[in-house]
């Protein structure tokens, strides 16, 4: 895990967002969340969410992936993507 993904996850948890269990995969932060959370309300926010967010932190931006989980579904969001994920097909 590097820095910049470990002080999200520290971010992430300062937030006390309630039932949000938050923890790093390997290069992945996987957030379990109650089964009831509407994850499109979710993912059409989560731009915005995470630029502000993201004002509490001063390391140098690196690539870090969010698996978001419901318990029925899940979705990835990629924030600062390398050149493998822009060249995905």
């Amino acid at each position: 895990m590097n820095s910049y993904q470990q002080k999200w996850i520290e971010v992430l948890k300062n937030a006390h967002i309630p039932g949000w269990k938050i923890e790093a995969r390997q290069d992945e932060i996987f957030i379990e969340m109650p089964q009831v959370t509407d994850l499109k309300l979710i993912r059409d926010n989560l731009p915005a969410t995470l630029g502000a967010m993201a004002l509490d932190i001063d390391l140098p931006k690196q690539r870090v992936k969010f698996i978001f989980h419901n318990g029925y579904e899940n979705f990835e969001y990629i924030l600062n993507p390398d050149e493998k994920d822009l060249n995905k097909e």
